[in-house]
Formats: C-alpha cells, structure tokens, sequence
C-alpha cells in the first residue's frame, strides 16, 4: 500500500511540467526563482522528509525515527495551509486545506501517520506549483515591455537628433528610425519608406512595406530602410502597453477555478466536523463513557475523511499529466487537465500555430519563353545576397530543385519595391508587382498582361506575389504561401468529431490569405485582421454564446487571448515567452495532432475521476454506516479506510500503463 501511495506522490513532485516549460531560464536561474518562494521551500522540505521517513519505514528501522521525520514533514509542509485554514475560520468559512490538517493530525492520533504525510505532502506540492506558475506569468507579462528599445532617436526642430528614453516621448515628437532597430512608439510615417516586422503584433509572417502615412508599432523592428515617424501615441497608451494590459486583466478577471472535489469542501468540510463534534459530545451528555465515545468519534472522523476522495481526484489526473509529458504536451496543473475535457470549441491562431510560420513558393509561372526552372534560377541568385524572408524562401525552392545558384555583382535593395542584381550578365529584379510598371523592354505589354493576370489570381488565391524581371520584361511569377502544417488537417477533423464542431481562425492576417488556407485545413469560419484586442473579444463573443473556448496560438499578440480563453494551449519550439506563460498547455514539440489526444486523455482521466468518486464514496457510507449504527472496531475503519485508498491510487494509476496512449488516440472519437 505503501509503494503505491508513494508512486502516487512521485508523480504528483516529479512529472508535474509548469516549472519546466520550454521558455524556462538557465538551470541556476530557475532553481533560484523557485526557491524563493516560501511554498516551493516548505514542499520541497515536506516531500523529502516523507521520502526519508517513508525508507526508513520499509527499511524496518526503529519507529521513534520515522515517526519523527513524518512528524517533521507534518511541521515543514502543513504549517501554510493549517495558517490559512485558521484565518478562514476567522472569516467564518471552513477550508479543506484545514480539514486536510484535522485529518493528517487525527491519522497520526491513532498510528496512521503515513496517510497524514502524504495528505500534507500532496497539498503542499500543489500550492507551490500554483505559486511559482503565477510568479512566473507576472514575470512574463511585465517582462514583456522589454520588447519596446529603450531609447529612441528623437528628432529635434532645429534638425538634431536627441537619444532619449522612450518614456520621455511625447504625442507629436518625430523620431528616427534606422534599419535594424527597434520602433520606440506607436508612430505615423511622415518621410521614408522600409520594411516593417510586425509579427510580435498582428502575426503577419512577412515584412510589411511602410510608406508615408502608415502606422507603425512599438517594438516592432525595422528592416531595411530609414524611417522619420510622428508619435501618436503616448507610451503607456501603445499597442505593446494595451497587450500587457488585456494579458493582466483577463488573467485577473478569469474565475480561480478548482477541481471538482473542492467545488464541495465547504458543505463538506462542514458536514465532517459537525458530525464528529456530535457523535462526541451528545453520548456524554447521557452519561456515555468518554474513552469509548472519544473512540467512536475518532474513527467517524477517519473513515469519513476525504483521504480516498482526494486520491480518488489526483492520480488519475496526474497520471494524465505525466502520460501527456512523456508525449510532448506539458499540461500546467490538475485543473487544467480536468477542464481540457469540457472543450466545446477550439480556436486557431494562424501564423507559426495552424502554420509553420514562414514563407515558402507555393506556384511558378514563367512568363514569355523563359522556362520555370530558368525563372527560379535566376531569381535565387539575385535573392542570394539578401536577408529578407523572400530571398529565403526563393533560395529554399531553387535547393529542393536541385539548381545551382549563380553568382550575383551590383546587387541592392530597395524597401517595397525588391532587389535586383547583375545574374549571368543579365539585370535581373526581383520584388513587388509594382515593378510590372517599370518594365523597359519595348514590345513586352503582351507579356505584361499575362504577368498581371498571373498576379491577380495569385492574389485572390491568398497568396503574396513575387515578380521576376529579367533584362527589364517580365520572365515569372513566384506565388508564396505560408505553409500548412503536416498535421493541421487531420487534427482539424480530429477535433471537429471531438467537440462537434468545426474550429475557428483568429488572425492578423489579411481575410483573403487566411481563408485560402484555413480551407485546406478544413476551417470554413475566418475572422482576419485581428488585433490583440480584436482576438480577446473574438474569443470573448464565443464564450457568450454558450462555448467552452480553447485557444491554439504562438505568439506575443496571442498572449492576450490565450489568457481570456477557458484554456490557452501555445506552440513550444516558437512560442514566445509571454504566450508559454499565458498558456495553460505546450505543445513542447508543435506537433498538433497531439492536441485532440490530449483532449480525448482529459476525458478518460475524467471517467476514471468519476469512477474512483464512486468507489471512495461507498467506501465512506458503508463504513460511516456501520460506525454509526453498528459497532465498528477501529483497526476495520482503518483497514477499510486504507483498502479504498489502494483500490483508487490503483485505478487512478492505470493512465501511467504501456499503451495507455496508443489507446487515448485510437478512442479520439468517443
């Protein structure tokens, strides 16, 4: 009984996944973090004095040492939650944490000082992973204003320009902005043109070409050109700040939610201690003798303890979690694992979640005699000099072909309009459709016009479009498209017949892009050029009409939603910080077809829950029962008390079996 209590225990310390997610600092570093927190250090302390106590126990040495340790994690694990019970009580309530304790101390009154440790030793462990997940999402969130510089270049009215701090900026100062820095401010272009990053934003996985009297954002980074922008926008006023805000206040305003045995603790809880304080005091009222009525009431108080009850809730819970671990999901807490079950709708970010999150050439088409290989060719090596996410995407398409990539000469770049560069003595340009209006080669309209065509279907199809111009007459048209995931389609379907109903896009991106592939993965409903705000009241709308909403999402602009969704599961390889740490889950390898397993495991570990209830429940009847009507020796109350026990912590572990997984997938349906 023993050994499987333990494991119990070992799971609940050990696989436990939210103080090692992917974004977790340097070892030191977050061994420091830990241990500053009273909670970390009072389980830390309570777990390895029961370890001991608990191999000195099998071991067979003298009981006076075990006792002790036992006692000593009674003293280092329970003295939080027995603090808040009694401030409880001061407030009139009753918390089980404090009848946990009534029961711990009540197991050790009559030799069951086991079961007391691992009580105080589960309740301390998950009060410390509840402390530190918080401490790190508070981290995470003021953290995340580091995205904005610090200093931005002001520039002053007589011409000069000022480094200053971007707090110091004020509504209507103009700043300068080189390539490769930082934006300071939400700004207003007034002089230059460039290229702007501004997927920490709006998810949008291609630079965008700025131009006077575009908008630009905080902390977004400037590619190529020179920018001289108007600040509209106070700092604390700017997107990045209203980001920190919705993260702050939909992790704020989201109901504390709990396990489904402390949503009764306090009727509970009540219940117990009434009826044990009258099964003591109303027999001596009519003269009952006190050794004998000091008994009854004790044993009361132990066979009807919620000892079977919690670990009838925790290991299969926990067994989940650790099954998802070794899975490549990391799911933060038990409640979390409980309420995947209740998903009714799950809901997509776009960029880097539905798809891989860069560019790649989905369609070639040559233009006049040149042939597609030719095009591509030429195309690469003109890319090859540049940094830009197009060039890595021609480049990527010319090496699957196997082509080799010229050499170019006179290579340069101009922000929204392409590169160009001397290939094979020929001038090659490679960028926007605009240059379709720069074509010099006389006698080219026909092939201008078929260039034209080619662009505007490429278009439609959601798809960016790359003119190639060789010696000044259009010779291709490269269509890039984000690509789809392997695995998104299949777990669309997945979840469609999980949930009964089909999930949702919520995206940055334009409309067009994103219903083109939100169609081959099987979603009809896409709601496109979503800001952070727009997602949150997306996400929100969904929630008012009735459903259970799971957000999927990577990045900093999806941080705000995956807080103010029921559950918020992110990407792990590319998710940023603050969307790990607003996430309930990670998807550790970004390998989507484990989202619908993980969600078919919560309701298994559910059913089991509900099975374990059951079983702890008629355990406690039969024998309150017989303790109340009866004449129950106390050596059975604790027998039958610790056999419910073993018989849930071993119903609760079969989720920890060989093939418990295999299974969960193959029963994704029901």
């Amino acid at each position: 009984m023993q050994i499987v209590l333990l494991l119990v225990t070992l799971t609940t310390t050990a696989a436990h996944p939210s103080a090692a997610t992917p974004a977790a600092p340097a070892p030191r570093r977050l061994a420091s973090r830990l241990w500053a927190l009273t909670e970390v250090r009072s389980a830390a302390a309570a777990t390895v004095l029961f370890a001991a106590g608990s191999a000195a126990q099998a071991l067979g040495a003298a009981a006076p040492l075990w006792w002790t340790l036992y006692l000593a994690c009674y003293a280092a694990g329970g003295w939080e939650p027995a603090l808040a019970g009694l401030r409880a009580l001061r407030e009139r309530t009753l918390d089980v944490d404090l009848l946990m304790i009534v029961a711990a101390l009540g197991a050790a009154g009559i030799g069951q000082v086991f079961d007391g440790a691992l009580l105080i030793v589960i309740f301390a462990t998950s009060g410390a992973l509840e402390a530190f997940a918080t401490a790190r999402t508070a981290d995470n969130v003021r953290a995340l204003l580091d995205l904005a510089p610090e200093q931005a270049i002001r520039l002053d009215a007589d011409g000069t320009d000022t480094a200053v701090h971007v707090a110091q900026l004020r509504v209507g100062d103009v700043i300068r902005v080189r390539p490769g820095e930082r934006i300071g401010a939400d700004a207003v272009v007034v002089d230059g043109a460039s290229e702007v990053d501004q997927a920490t934003i709006t998810g949008e996985p291609l630079p965008v070409v700025k131009i006077a009297g575009d908008e630009v954002f905080a902390g977004t980074l400037n590619c190529t050109g020179s920018l001289v922008a108007r600040v509209h926008r106070a700092a604390g006023e700017s997107v990045i700040a209203r980001i920190v805000a919705l993260v702050e206040q939909a992790s704020a305003t989201k109901a504390r939610t709990q396990l489904f045995i402390e949503k009764v603790e306090q009727r509970y809880s009540i219940g117990v201690v009434v009826a044990t304080l009258a099964l003591f005091a109303i027999p001596l009222v009519f003269g009952a003798d006190l050794r004998s009525t000091l008994l009854r009431a004790m044993t009361f108080m132990i066979v009807a303890s919620p000892c079977a009850v919690v670990l009838a809730t925790m290991p299969p819970l926990l067994s989940a979690i650790a099954l998802a671990g070794r899975h490549g999901v990391l799911v933060k807490s038990a409640v979390v694992m409980e309420r995947l079950a209740d998903t009714t709708l799950v809901a997509f970010d776009k960029t880097g979640t539905l798809t891989e999150g860069h560019p790649r050439v989905a369609e070639l088409h040559p233009v006049g005699k040149t042939s597609a290989k030719e095009v591509l060719r030429l195309a690469a090596g003109a890319e090859h000099p540049s940094e830009h996410p197009v060039a890595a995407a021609v480049l990527a398409a010319a090496r699957d072909l196997g082509l080799p990539v010229p050499a170019a000469a006179d290579f340069s770049s101009t922000p929204g309009r392409g590169v160009s560069a001397i290939v094979d003595g020929q001038p090659v340009a490679v960028g926007s459709p605009a240059l379709l209006d720069e074509v010099s080669r006389p006698r080219s309209n026909t092939d201008v016009a078929q260039a034209r065509a080619v662009v505007d279907a490429a278009q439609a199809a959601g798809h960016t479009a790359v003119v190639v111009l060789v010696d000044g007459a259009p010779a291709g048209v490269l269509a890039l498209a984000d690509s789809l995931r392997p695995a998104a389609a299949g777990t669309v379907t997945a979840l469609t017949n999980l949930t009964g109903t089909t999930p949702v896009l919520l995206t940055g991106d334009n409309p067009g892009a994103a219903g083109h592939l939100a169609a081959e993965a099987g979603i009809s409903d896409v709601r496109g050029g979503l800001l952070p705000a727009g997602k949150v009241d997306q996400v929100r709308a969904l929630q008012a009409g009735g459903r259970r909403v799971l957000l999927v999402g990577d990045g900093v602009n999806d941080a705000p939603a995956l807080a103010a969704a029921d559950l918020g599961v992110a990407m792990g390889r590319g998710g940023s910080d603050l969307a790990l740490q607003a996430a309930d889950a990670v998807l550790v390898r970004d390998d989507l077809a484990t989202l619908p397993a993980v969600i078919a495991l919560s309701r298994r570990a559910r059913r089991l829950v509900q099975a374990n209830l059951a079983i702890a429940a008629t355990f406690i009847t039969v024998l309150v029962a017989w303790d109340l009507f009866g004449d129950l020796p106390l050596p059975l109350g604790v027998a039958g008390h610790e056999g419910s026990t073993v018989v849930v912590g071993l119903n609760g572990l079969r989720l920890l079996a060989t093939g418990a997984w295999r299974r969960v997938q193959a029963g994704q349906a029901s």
